[in-house]
């Protein structure tokens, strides 16, 4: 893959159990937060799998869409588009109703020094939505902070763990969850909380911080020694086929892939891609930030694309100077503060 159309080519495709699920529900898709790092791919590949399955539902992107061309690129792959910001009440409650909601909205970078914002954001918008979209069924997205540091050997964090969030970031995102709790039990809104962590694309992610460090030939800090990742088709897909399972109480399901990776393995894949020198900085500690997404794996089967694809894809783009965001993700942060 050369290209961000190529990438955005192949990430889109949907699968058949996909075109099953949501050809399946009653209702459109709204998508909130939608010009996010995620948001457009996902929307896309909802447009392809209706389209595939001959379905006439809508799906329709909302953001503020303040800059570039996201908003005509969106409406060209056949994705309606709203410009509205939801922190505005008044543009909030004009939403149009749509039986199935994704809610993609949220802040984490930048909250130190603007945790008013973040805590705004994070917990304070989803009742406001959550109020709104009451007969709906929503996919409320979140995160694998909520869950505290646990050792490596322990397999991560199921769904089952208690949750222990580190810094207001991570806090505020459990806000988030227990704000759509509190609204699904009121209102008996069928909610899914999405527990995501890390997706990758060719343009951000862990894995591309990790080939741009060792292609630059700069150190690798090994103090967040083990990760977890999930191509972000794969994350797309089980996003958009949990609207199946939301319940109320809400159903909660962690989002990632199979694999503990440790750092070190990965920095050497890329090393040996790029025929470089690998060195390091610090010791591996014996715990990590680690999902376990064994349940999500169950319900909608394994990711489809593989973490040694995810490598070569990425060692290739990265060789190739491919288009990156700079958006990283600060998957080494181990006291929450980003």
């Amino acid at each position: 893959m050369k290209t961000i159309e190529e990438v955005e080519e192949m990430m889109t495709i949907p699968s058949n159990e996909l075109i099953k699920d949501l050809c399946s529900l009653d209702g459109d898709i709204l998508i909130l937060g939608v010009g996010g790092k995620m948001g457009p791919t996902l929307a896309k590949m909802a447009v392809r799998a209706l389209r595939k399955g001959n379905s006439a539902k809508k799906v329709i992107g909302v953001s503020r869409f303040s800059s570039g061309p996201l908003k005509e690129e969106l409406e060209a792959s056949g994705v309606e588009t709203i410009a509205a910001d939801l922190m505005d009440d008044q543009q909030l409650q004009n939403l149009p109703d749509v039986k199935n909601v994704i809610y993609m909205a949220g802040n984490k970078f930048g909250t130190n020094g603007n945790e008013h914002y973040t805590w705004a954001m994070n917990a304070y918008l989803p009742g406001r939505v959550a109020d709104k979209f009451k007969n709906s069924r929503i996919v409320a997205f979140s995160t694998g902070n909520v869950y505290p540091l646990v050792p490596v050997a322990q397999s991560g964090c199921d769904e089952e763990h208690p949750v222990n969030p580190i810094g207001e970031y991570a806090q505020s995102c459990l806000g988030r969850e227990r704000i759509f709790t509190n609204f699904s039990h009121r209102n008996e809104t069928p909610v899914t909380i999405f527990r995501l962590n890390y997706a990758i694309d060719m343009r951000y992610g862990v894995l591309l911080e990790i080939a741009r460090q060792i292609y630059q030939e700069k150190p690798i800090d090994l103090t967040m020694g083990h990760v977890n990742v999930i191509w972000q088709g794969d994350a797309n897909e089980y996003a958009l086929r949990s609207l199946q399972i939301a319940d109320s109480p809400p159903a909660i399901l962690n989002a990632t892939g199979p694999e503990t990776i440790s750092v070190r393995w990965l920095a050497e894949q890329f090393g040996k891609a790029f025929n470089k020198e690998v060195s390091f900085t610090n010791e591996e500690q014996p715990t990590a930030l680690l999902n376990n997404s064994a349940k999500a794996h169950q319900l909608f089967g394994y990711p489809k694309v593989s973490l040694n694809q995810m490598i070569s894809w990425i060692a290739e783009w990265v060789m190739e100077g491919g288009y990156v965001l700079n958006k990283p993700t600060h998957f080494q942060e181990r006291q929450g503060a980003f």
